[in-house]
Formats: C-alpha cells, sequence, structure tokens
C-alpha cells in the first residue's frame, strides 16, 4: 500500500481547518472607523510590498528554472517553481489574514484578554495551517507524480528561494521603520508607541507583517520542505544499497510524519486558552506541549503500524525534546517576567551602555542550552540508531522531522505576536481607551515572547535540517568522511565559518543604511508640516513605507547574491571535499551567531517594555530612552540578522546539494585530479 497518498488528504485537511480559523476571525467585528481606516493603510503597504516582492521572485525563479531544465530537466524545473508558489501562497494566505486581524483583535480587546486572545491566535492560525498544508501538499502530490526525491528536491529549492528573498527583505524592511519610529519618536520627541503623530508608524507595523509573518512563514516553510526531503534522499540511497533491510517505507516516512503533525497541530490549537489576568505566554506554551504529545502518539502508532525499526520513535521524540528545550530557555532569557530581562532593564538606571553590554552578556549565555540539546539529539540519534540495527546518519535527519513536525503549532504562535502588536498599533492610532491598549500591550509582551521563541525554535531546526542536507549532499558527491587535516578541507571550513558573519553585516549595514534614511525623513516632516506634533496634521505615512520598501528590495541584491553564488565557487574552484568544509563552518557557526543574535534581540525588546510597563521610571525617563537605544541594538538582531541565518545556511546547503552532481564531475580539482 502506498501510505504517500494520506499526506495529501491531511493536507487539505489541514487548509480547511484554517479556513475555520479564517471564518471565526472574519466574524468578529472591525470596529470604528478610525480603526478600520488604520488597518486598511496597514494593508496597502504591505500589500504593495509584498507584490513587490513577489516580482523579483518571478524573474529570479525564471532564470533558475532555465539553469534547472538545461542541467537536470523540466521536472525539477517544475518542481522548483511549484516550490516557490507553494511558499508563496502560504505566506500570502497568512498576512491577508494577519492583515484583517489586527483592528479585529483590538476592537476584542474592549472586552478584554480572554475576547481579544482567540481573535488573534485563530487569525495567526490560518498561517500555521497554511504553511503546512501547502508544504505537505506540494511535497506529497510531487512525490506521487515522479516518485524521485531529487525532483523532491527541487521543490525545496524553490521554498529556499522565496525564504531567504521574504526574510532578509522583510527583516530589513520591519527593521528600518522600527528602528526611525523608536529612535526620533521616543528618544527625541518623547511621543509613545504607535503614536499617530510618528511618520513611520504605519511603515512600522507594515514591517511587523512583511517580516514576522510572510517572511517568517517562508522562513519555517523552508526549513520543514528542507528537513523531509534531505531524509528523502538519504532513505532512497539506502533503499538502492539495501532493498531487503531498508524498504521503500524509508524514503516516504518523512512525508507520513509531516503529515501526522497536522492533526496534532489541530488538536493543540484547541488546547490554547487563557483567561483575564492570566500569561498568554503559558497558553501558548500549552498548546506546543500539547502538540508534542499527539504527535509522538501518533508517531508511535505509525511506526508499530508499519512495523519498522523503533529507533525511528525515539529520534523523533529526541528532535521533539530538542524542540522544547530550545523553546523554554528563549522563554527563561527573553520573557518580560524572568530574571535576565528585569536585570537587562535595571541596567539601563546607568545608561544605554550597561544595557547593551548586560543584554549581549545573556544573549551569548543563551546559547548554551539549545547548543546542548542540538548535541544530544544528534548523539541519542545517532547511537540509539546504530545500537538499534539503523543508519546513524538516517537517525539524525529524523530528529529534524520530529523537531519540525510540530510547525503548525509554531508557526501559529509567531503570527500570532505581530498581529497583537499591529493590534496595539490600531488601538494607539485610533484613541481607543487606555484598558485596550493595556489589554494589547499584555499580548504584545507576550508575543514577543512567542517570535522569540519561534525563532529559536526555527533555528535549532535549521541547525538539524542543515546537517541532514549535509549527509545528502556527502551521499551525493561519495564524500564519506572530511579530513581535517587536509588544506583544502581545511581552506573551506574557514570560508564556510565566514559566511554568517559576513551575511549578519551585510543585512545589518542595510538596515543602518536605511534606517537613516527614515529618521532625516521623519525630522524633515517634524520640522516641515506644521501643526503634525499638536495633532491637527496628518504625517504623510506613504513617504516612510516608501523609503522602506525601496530600501529592503534593493539591498536584497548583495546578500542574495552572496548565498547563491558562494557555494558554488566554493565547490568547482576548490572541490567536493572543500564544499563540504564550507558546510560544516557555515552550520556550526551560523547557528550560534543566530541563536545569539535571536535571544539578545528579544531580551532587549522585552527589558524596554518592562520598563514601559511603569517600572524604573516608566515612558520618557532617561531608563526608557536608554532601554530604547538597546531595543534598537536588538531590532536587527532579533528580526533582520538573526532569523535570515537559519535561511542562509539552509539555501547554501540546498544549493549544494542540488548542485552536487555537477560539481562532482566538473570541479577544478576533480578534473586535475588535485584532490
Amino acid at each position: 500500500m502506498n501510505w504517500v497518498i494520506f499526506a495529501p488528504i491531511a493536507a487539505v485537511a489541514s487548509i480547511f481547518f484554517g479556513g475555520y480559523l479564517f471564518y471565526k476571525v472574519y466574524q468578529s467585528p472591525t470596529g470604528s472607523e478610525k480603526a478600520a481606516r488604520v488597518s486598511r493603510a496597514i494593508s496597502e503597504g504591505a500589500n504593495a510590498y509584498l507584490k513587490t516582492l513577489y516580482l523579483a521572485l518571478v524573474v529570479v525563479a525564471a532564470i533558475l528554472s532555465v539553469v534547472l531544465i538545461f542541467l537536470f530537466g523540466v521536472e525539477t524545473a517544475v518542481a522548483y517553481v511549484f516550490g516557490a508558489v507553494c511558499s508563496g501562497l502560504a505566506g500570502y494566505f497568512g498576512m491577508q489574514v494577519a492583515l484583517m486581524a489586527n483592528a479585529k483583535t483590538a476592537t476584542a480587546a474592549e472586552g478584554g484578554l480572554t475576547k481579544a486572545f482567540p481573535v488573534a491566535f485563530n487569525a495567526g492560525g490560518v498561517m500555521g495551517m497554511a504553511v503546512v498544508g501547502m508544504a505537505v501538499l506540494g511535497m506529497s502530490v510531487i512525490y506521487l507524480i515522479f516518485e524521485d526525491p531529487q525532483i523532491v528536491l527541487g521543490f525545496s529549492f524553490g521554498a529556499s528561494s522565496l525564504a531567504l528573498l521574504a526574510k532578509a527583505g522583510g527583516g530589513i524592511y520591519t527593521k528600518t521603520a522600527d528602528i526611525g519610529a523608536d529612535l526620533v519618536g521616543k528618544v527625541e520627541l518623547n511621543l509613545p508607541e504607535d503614536d499617530p503623530r510618528n511618520p513611520a508608524v504605519i511603515a512600522d507595523n507594515v514591517g511587523d507583517n512583511v517580516g514576522d509573518v510572510a517572511g517568517m512563514g517562508a522562513d519555517i516553510f523552508d526549513s520543514y520542505v528542507a528537513s523531509v526531503v534531505a531524509v528523502m534522499i538519504l532513505g532512497a540511497a539506502l533503499h538502492s544499497r539495501h532493498p531487503e533491510t531498508y524498504g521503500i517505507i524509508y524514503v516516504t516516512l518523512p512525508i507520513l510524519f509531516a503529515a501526522l503533525g497536522i492533526p496534532a497541530s489541530i488538536v493543540g490549537v484547541f488546547f490554547v486558552r487563557t483567561g483575564e489576568g492570566q500569561n498568554p505566554t503559558r497558553a501558548l506554551n500549552m498548546g506546543t506541549y500539547a502538540t508534542c504529545v499527539v504527535f509522538a502518539l501518533l508517531s508511535l502508532g505509525i511506526v508499530l503500524l508499519l512495523g519498522i525499526n523503533i529507533a525511528v520513535f525515539w529520534c523523533t521524540i529526541a528532535g521533539l525534546i530538542a524542540g522544547v528545550t530550545i523553546g523554554m530557555t528563549t522563554d527563561h532569557y527573553t520573557s518580560i517576567d524572568q530574571k535576565a530581562v528585569k536585570l537587562t532593564a535595571e541596567a539601563s538606571q546607568t545608561g544605554a551602555a550597561i544595557n547593551i553590554l548586560t543584554g549581549f552578556s545573556y544573549g551569548l549565555m543563551s546559547i548554551v542550552p539549545p547548543i546542548i540539546g542540538i548535541a544530544a539529539a544528534t548523539l541519542v540519534s545517532y547511537f540509539v540508531s546504530e545500537g538499534m540495527g539503523m543508519d546513524g546518519l538516517y537517525g539524525i535527519s529524523v530528529s529534524a522531522v520530529g523537531m519540525l513536525s510540530i510547525t503548525g503549532m509554531i508557526v501559529s504562535s509567531d503570527a500570532y505576536g505581530p498581529i497583537v502588536d499591529n493590534a496595539q498599533g490600531v488601538a494607539e492610532m485610533a484613541g481607543m481607551d487606555p484598558d485596550v491598549i493595556q489589554v494589547c500591550a499584555q499580548m504584545d509582551a507576550a508575543g514577543n515572547t512567542a517570535k522569540a521563541i519561534t525563532k529559536g525554535f526555527a533555528i535549532g531546526a535549521a541547525g538539524l535540517t542543515v546537517l541532514a542536507l549535509f549527509a545528502a549532499y556527502a551521499e551525493t558527491v561519495g564524500l564519506p568522511s572530511l579530513d581535517l587535516l587536509h588544506p583544502i578541507v581545511i581552506a573551506g571550513v574557514f570560508l564556510g565559518a565566514m559566511m554568517p558573519p559576513v551575511f549578519s553585516a551585510m543585512t545589518i549595514l542595510s538596515v543602518g543604511k536605511n534606517a537613516f534614511k527614515m529618521i532625516e525623513e521623519i525630522r524633515r516632516q517634524v520640522r516641515e508640516i506644521p501643526g503634525l506634533l499638536d495633532g491637527t496634521a496628518d504625517p504623510d505615512y506613504a513617504s516612510c513605507v516608501r523609503i522602506a520598501s525601496q530600501g529592503a528590495l534593493w539591498e536584497l541584491v548583495g546578500p542574495g547574491l552572496l548565498a547563491f553564488v558562494a557555494p558554488l565557487a566554493v565547490g568547482f574552484l576548490l572541490g567536493p571535499a572543500a564544499l563540504g568544509g564550507f558546510l560544516g563552518g557555515s552550520i556550526f557557526v551560523g547557528v550560534i551567531f543566530a541563536l545569539f543574535m535571536a535571544n539578545a534581540g528579544g531580551l532587549w525588546d522585552n527589558a524596554k517594555k518592562y520598563i514601559e510597563d511603569g517600572h524604573l521610571g516608566g515612558t520618557g525617563s532617561e531608563e526608557h530612552k536608554a532601554a530604547v537605544i538597546g531595543d534598537t541594538v536588538g531590532d536587527p538582531f532579533k528580526d533582520t540578522a538573526g532569523p535570515s541565518i537559519n535561511t542562509l545556511i539552509t539555501v547554501m546547503s540546498l544549493i549544494a546539494t542540488v548542485f552536487a552532481p555537477v560539481i562532482a564531475r566538473h570541479a577544478l580539482p576533480t578534473v586535475f585530479g588535485w584532490f
């Protein structure tokens, strides 16, 4: 029996459940005309940016499709385009619901937390269900048609192309606006968060959607698909060498596991409940834990039903535990209720420098438990697999699928974050009651933690995923091991280790360059528009949206080319072994860099919000201004460079794996017999 047929059924169920959540959100009232007008302004800016981004993707996809047709045939090119389209559709539909939900959430907040929280989370759930639904549907359909994991690899490559553009571009956009709005609005003009007199406030809210909804959705879609494809490629290699031990089920198993994550995530959604006075973060965590338990039971059932090696189940559990460890660590270091955030806020009493040093140090410390968790999952998966008669590398790859199996729930929690952030903005700009704004602020603090947890989860998942892709690459080029005593491998390791810092520098410099333009524009409007600060004249929001949009798209060119060209240059000029070292160096440095920046940024953000809640002098105090500066340092850390690194290492690993057969035949060291 071809068990893969159940995957598209589960995918369709996911899409229909997303439709059900959409209907629940749609039924909620939008509220006043003023709130609706603010929401429309945010929607127009986000859709204009997304349209331009997708047009750029069409150009990139057209060029790469021609290359893929020439090198690998029409089937791979078709799968590539289909992957980009599926990822784009998931992000588009999810973002449309998020844009619709901001005013509805703010209006629901008039009835308190118990009314507002379900609206925001259900809207985020649409994004979560769309991501897993489109991913599983695309992978299963491609496999059922072609029955070749290498063709499914093309689908994953298409998803990665969009993810790099969407995440890096969205991150540059959102932090350009956020930094400009904070440094001028809060520090110079002493304006509250999301004050309608701030010219950058609409661009800031637009950025939340293009960066943390469409961008992060594409990022996790990318890792989700890549983890499945890596296991399929390894399974196919094992099946071809040892068909009596590794049946075809070892090729299709990761798709089945991805499909099992759908009902688990649907069940988890119903566990997300909160009441007045309760912490929304606990409700989100409860949904995640419930999803993990349900998935563990379902995966055990399918392993026993299919009669395959029980090691598969234990590897899946190892990945799940590593994911939960990352989530708990992120919560510990970034939650507004935790010690690290409070101590960083208290450091603001001596100015911005100590605030930055404190947050920086806690960010570095925060990498320890996740790295230990990833290392433990890797070791447990390998040795349990080998001890139970299954290939160890296959076991490591399965643990990545296990970690990403709860993607539906994770993306739902992530998308909740920018929705409640926007809801607070709408409430401020629409002049709603202070109690309503306070409810939105409470949900926003939980949303910051949820976004930080999702970023940590995505980074950890990317770490295990690229290890699986690395194994698939080594299998494809016939690389049994890497000799770290050989100079060409060492050169590859150093070049790979260089990539995450250079990529981070390029994206953060892009944010700084565009934020400079944004700050100058805000200052110009304050000087030249009479009555702006009095509230008798409206700012020119459109000019700030235009600066953020144009700057983000133009600044994508350099980082994008670097990600695509560097692995190919190393592979063709230095050979498959050097490219193996390159991937290893980029993976290890990339995971550490990404975890540090994501956690430090989330910590600085909530330290600022802790002061804005009335502690240490509250909004407008010198402590607050110092914390705002720390937050603006953390903004590109957590929303631009940090989460873009896991996309970078996934894209480079996929490029290496896709082009591995060509590199193995035509690399200069191979042609001339140098290595």
